[in-house]
C-alpha cells in the first residue's frame, strides 16, 4: 500500500516524523476474536525493574516474539524472543499487507486497566533497525496516546481504538517521545502489539 496516496490517513505529526492512524485494521468481531486468543495464547510475564534500590514487578504484563531468538533490552530487562503464536502470525500478515513493511519481531503489552500506562519514551533501542517502521496494534479498551517533540515539547494526541493500527515511520523515534497516560476511569484491559524490525537480519 502506498501510504502517501491521496486515500492514506493524514500524518499526525506536524514535523520531523511520519505517523499514520488506521482506525479499522480489524472489524469489531475480528478484533474481539484476536483479543480473546491473545489472552489465551501468550505467556504473559511481568517485568522486574529496580526502583529506588528495590526490585519490583511492573503491573503491566509483557511478551516478546519473533522469527528467531532475538535478544531485546529495555529498562534494564533483556528478553529472548519466543516463537510466533498462530494469532500473531495472522495479525502480522494483516499489518504487513496494509503497511507494505516486513516485520520480524513483536513486543506485546497487557494493561489490565486504565490505571496502568507507559511513561514518555522513544522506541530507539540499538537492537532495532534505525530505518524500520513500528506498527502498533490496539485491542481492548480505547486509550489516549500522546506524542511530544523532544526539542520543542509540542504535543499531539490521539485515541487508539479497538482494532486500530498506528504506523510510526522514521524519523519519528529520533524526534518524538510518546506515552500512554493512565486513565483511571477505564476499567477494562488493553493489549498493545508493536511489530518491529530487529537488526539481527540484514535488509
Amino acid at each position: 500500500m502506498d501510504l502517501f496516496a491521496p486515500t492514506s490517513p493524514a500524518n499526525l505529526l506536524p514535523c520531523d516524523g511520519d505517523s499514520r492512524y488506521f482506525e479499522t485494521l480489524l472489524g469489531q468481531r475480528e478484533a474481539d476474536d484476536f483479543y480473546r486468543r491473545l489472552h489465551q495464547e501468550i505467556d504473559w510475564q511481568r517485568d522486574r525493574v529496580t526502583l529506588y534500590g528495590r526490585d519490583i514487578l511492573t503491573k503491566r504484563a509483557v511478551a516478546w516474539h519473533g522469527d528467531g531468538p532475538y535478544a531485546y533490552t529495555y529498562s534494564h530487562n533483556t528478553k529472548i524472543a519466543q516463537p510466533w503464536t498462530p494469532a500473531l502470525v495472522e495479525l502480522k500478515a494483516k499489518v504487513e499487507a496494509l503497511s507494505g513493511d516486513r516485520f520480524n519481531c513483536c513486543l506485546l503489552n497487557l494493561y489490565h486497566s486504565g490505571e496502568e500506562g507507559m511513561a514518555w519514551h522513544a522506541d530507539d533501542e540499538k537492537e532495532l533497525h534505525p530505518n524500520g517502521a513500528i506498527a502498533s496494534v490496539s485491542l481492548g479498551e480505547a486509550r489516549r496516546f500522546l506524542f511530544r517533540h523532544q526539542q520543542t515539547k509540542q504535543k499531539c494526541e490521539i485515541e487508539l481504538a479497538h482494532g486500530s493500527l498506528l504506523l510510526m515511520r522514521p524519523p519519528t523515534q529520533d524526534h518524538w517521545h510518546h506515552s500512554l497516560p493512565p486513565m483511571r476511569r477505564v476499567k477494562g484491559a488493553r493489549i498493545n502489539l508493536t511489530f518491529r524490525s530487529h537488526a539481527t537480519e540484514k535488509r
